[in-house]
């Protein structure tokens, strides 16, 4: 029995074709930039100085990227992110589900084995009436017992293309979970550095206030000895007010950000306790990893799911052209039949049986062609998302390198309005010191240092930010985390 089962296997295989085309790769584009005014490296201001980071053109992200921008406080994050983040959880278990496909496809390529037994007794010479006396010497007993094997031959290729759409379905599904995984951690990242840009920013505010309750104070004592007009204490009152409205937003932002993290990392917001991040400890990578769009179009994962899909499309034109062709079955069966269930085992009642059914379709109205057409019609529209994935991803990466080389100006910028308010303040209290100034040019100096100063906060926390952007855009160096592996198991072999 076993060589027959070897002998049915290898014939079907040696007899199948595959109908449909197989699947070829798009082509990577040939252009190296991503935008037409980027032939230069776009340099981006570091954070907290002048210094700058340069576009290391070709060059790949790590799969722990969030560590280029050295807060001690990601790595730990991170890791609780990837470890429980629900949402990963449910990809990972419909990649499994996507896997199982496969085996459920590749089985139709081995024969089909059962074991079937019956028992059944029968009554004749009733004449037609079954309410009729019926003699006990007509009644017949019969039980059968036997293994049954069958083998459909893969003549066209269908179940060969069967398989390659199970693969590759699996495989979008794998690249879904990597598409989850980039999301989720630069997601994580984003709220970091919101985090600890408005906890920076709600310090400054706090201390604008003590400030501005110090003036208050000045100008008070100053209004009660003749020195200053009511109107000046109105002013350092208005500006003292004004400052205090910005707390509410600024708690707000560290409230959300705090909540949005603690979701990430699976935990509800009142059982995580969020680490603390350091605004200051947060610096722009000295070199930006950035792959060519060559390089990018086989890294992104969304671009790749694309693929998939596509993939499997282009299989599901080969299932709907087999169906065009005939099937054949082979069927054998090995049993014993007898009237008596003691001589059931008899060499005398073994029955050994064999049969072929083909079957073709000729003729349905013009469905099966209708079918095919509407495969390669599928696999047009996909073929059309595809490419529109990957001018969006190139779109995505040229907007953040551009943004990226905008906030180095940005930054040049605030560092300037820095010093120069920062010189004015030293002036005005030199002046209004030795009383050659009065209070309102003092707070207007104070005030202008301040929102400089948040100023530069909230351009090197945008900086921040379009920096993970770009790292997002770029695929996020996923392929290379052991978390998710660059080729899916199931397709790997």
């Amino acid at each position: 029995m076993n060589k027959l089962v070897l002998t049915i296997t290898a014939a079907g295989l040696l007899a199948g074709c595959t109908a449909g085309p197989d699947f070829v790769r798009p082509a990577a584009p040939a252009f190296s930039n991503y935008d037409r005014d980027d032939s230069e490296p776009a340099p981006a201001a570091g954070s907290g100085g002048t210094s700058l980071a340069v576009i290391g053109a070709g060059q790949s992200l790590p799969a722990q990227w969030w560590e280029l921008l050295q807060a001690p406080a990601l790595p730990a994050v991170l890791d609780q992110v990837v470890a429980a983040n629900q949402t990963l959880a449910a990809a990972r278990a419909t990649l499994a589900q996507a896997q199982e496909g496969i085996v459920q496809a590749r089985s139709t390529w081995f024969p089909v084995l059962s074991v079937g037994a019956s028992a059944g007794r029968s009554i004749s010479g009733n004449g037609g009436n079954q309410y009729s006396y019926r003699p006990a010497s007509n009644a017949t007993n019969q039980f059968s017992l036997g293994p049954q094997i069958s083998y459909t031959f893969d003549i066209a290729g269908q179940t060969a293309r069967t398989v390659e759409q199970a693969k590759a379905n699996a495989e979008n599904q794998h690249y879904q979970l990597a598409a989850a995984y980039l999301t989720l951690t630069s997601s994580a990242v984003t709220q970091a550095i919101t985090l600890a840009t408005s906890q920076k920013l709600l310090a400054t505010t706090e201390n604008l206030i003590k400030n501005d309750e110090k003036n208050l104070e000045l100008v008070q004592k100053s209004f009660r000895i003749g020195t200053a007009a009511q109107t000046d204490v109105l002013t350092a009152q208005s500006q003292l007010e004004n400052d205090r409205t910005q707390l509410p937003a600024l708690r707000q932002q560290i409230s959300v950000a705090r909540h949005a993290l603690a979701v990430l990392v699976g935990q509800a917001p009142s059982q995580w306790r969020t680490p603390d991040f350091d605004f200051d400890s947060f610096k722009m990578p000295a070199t930006l990893p950035v792959s060519l769009p060559s390089e990018l179009v086989h890294q992104r994962p969304d671009i790749l799911s694309a693929e998939a899909l596509l993939h499997a499309d282009s299989a599901a034109i080969g299932i709907a052209a087999a169906q065009l062709y005939p099937s054949l079955t082979l069927s054998l069966s090995d049993s014993y039949q007898s009237t008596l269930v003691n001589t059931l085992f008899n060499t005398a009642n073994r029955l050994l049986s064999a049969s072929t059914s083909g079957n073709w379709t000729l003729f349905q109205g013009g469905a099966l062609a209708s079918q095919k057409r509407a495969a390669v019609d599928a696999y047009d529209a996909q073929l059309a998302t595809y490419k529109q994935t990957v001018l969006t991803a190139f779109g995505q990466v040229a907007d953040a390198l551009r943004a990226i080389d905008n906030d180095t100006e940005s930054l040049r910028l605030a560092q300037n309005a820095m010093a120069i308010s920062s010189t004015s303040l030293r002036l005005q209290r030199a002046s209004y010191s030795a009383g050659k100034s009065n209070v309102l040019l003092l707070l207007s100096a104070e005030n202008a240092y301040a929102q400089a100063s948040m100023n530069l906060v909230r351009v090197q926390g945008q900086r921040l930010q379009n920096c993970v952007l770009l790292f997002a855009a770029l695929g996020g160096g996923w392929e290379s985390s052991k978390e998710i592996g660059r080729q899916p198991p199931a397709t790997a072999q």
